[in-house]
C-alpha cells in the first residue's frame, strides 16, 4: 500500500471525488457508486460500481500507456482509488463513434448499427448548464477553449486512442462502439488522457451475443432501465483483467 494520505476535497463530480496529497504533483481520485444519466436526471447506487470502474480505467490507462500514449495515471491506491498527476481539464468531450448507436441515431438518419468509416470524431462544450452541446469549428473559435494547434493534437491523441482500444476489445470480444475521453494539460503543458475509460464512457458490445439488448456491457443498460449493470461492467472486467496484468499499486 502506498504511503500517501488523503488530503483535502478538491472537486466532486457525479462519478468521482478529487483529493490533494502532500506531494503537489499526485492527487487522488475516489470513484464512487453514483450511476446517473441524462445529465444526472437519472440517479442510483449501484454498489461495487466504483470499484469496478477504478481497476477497469487502471487497466486501460497501462494499455495506453504501453501503446506510447500519455496518461494521468500512476497507479492505483485502494481497489477503489486511483492515483494521478493533477493536470488542467479542457472543458471539451472528445467523442468518438466507430459505429452509429444512441443520439447520433436521434440526430441524423443513420440507423443504429451502422459502421462508421473513417470514425466520426465530435466535440463538445463540457457544462452540463448548457447540455453539454455540440460544438462547431466556428463555436470553439468564438469561445476560444484551445488554439487550433492545440485541437490538432487533441484529434491526433484520440484518434490513436481509438486504435489502441479498438484492437485491444476487439481481442477480447466486445466491439467497442463509441467512447468519450476527456483530456487534460499537466503543469508542464502536456497533453495526456485524463478521467477515466470503463463502462460508464464506452459503449461496448459482447460480439458472441445477437439480440440487441442482451449484448449491451455498459451504461446504456442503467439508461435503458435494462438491469444487471453491475453484472456488465464485471464481465468487461474480467475480459480485460484476462488480457492485461494486475494494475499496478502506487508506491
Amino acid at each position: 500500500m502506498s504511503a500517501l494520505e488523503i488530503g483535502q476535497l478538491l472537486y466532486e463530480g457525479k462519478a468521482k471525488r478529487v483529493f490533494s496529497s502532500a506531494d503537489p504533483e499526485l492527487v487522488l481520485v475516489e470513484f464512487k457508486d453514483d450511476a446517473t444519466a441524462f445529465n444526472a436526471l437519472k440517479k442510483a447506487q449501484l454498489a461495487g460500481k466504483g470499484t469496478l470502474n477504478c481497476c477497469i480505467s487502471a487497466l486501460l490507462f497501462e494499455r495506453l500507456e504501453a501503446a506510447g500514449l500519455p496518461t494521468h495515471y500512476r497507479g492505483l491506491f485502494s481497489p477503489n482509488w486511483m492515483v494521478v498527476r493533477p493536470v488542467r481539464i479542457v472543458p471539451i468531450e472528445v467523442v468518438i463513434r466507430n459505429v452509429a448507436a444512441g443520439s447520433l441515431c436521434k440526430q441524423m438518419p443513420i440507423a443504429a448499427g451502422t459502421p462508421l468509416d473513417p470514425p466520426l470524431l465530435d466535440l463538445y462544450y463540457k457544462d452540463d448548464a448548457f447540455g453539454d452541446p455540440l460544438l462547431t469549428e466556428a463555436r470553439l473559435m468564438i469561445l476560444g477553449l484551445v488554439s487550433a494547434d492545440q485541437q490538432a493534437e487533441i484529434e491526433v491523441l484520440a484518434r490513436r486512442v481509438n486504435q489502441v482500444l479498438l484492437a485491444f476489445f476487439a481481442a477480447v470480444g466486445l466491439r467497442l462502439v463509441d467512447f468519450k475521453i476527456e483530456l487534460g494539460f499537466t503543469s508542464t503543458g502536456a497533453l495526456v488522457v485524463a478521467d477515466e475509460i470503463s463502462p460508464d464512457t464506452c459503449r461496448l458490445w459482447d460480439v458472441h451475443v445477437e439480440d440487441s439488448q442482451e449484448r449491451i456491457l455498459d451504461k446504456d443498460r442503467f439508461r435503458q432501465d435494462l438491469g444487471g449493470v453491475v453484472e456488465a461492467y464485471g464481465e468487461v472486467l474480467k475480459r480485460v483483467q484476462g488480457a492485461c496484468p494486475q494494475a499496478r499499486v502506487y508506491q
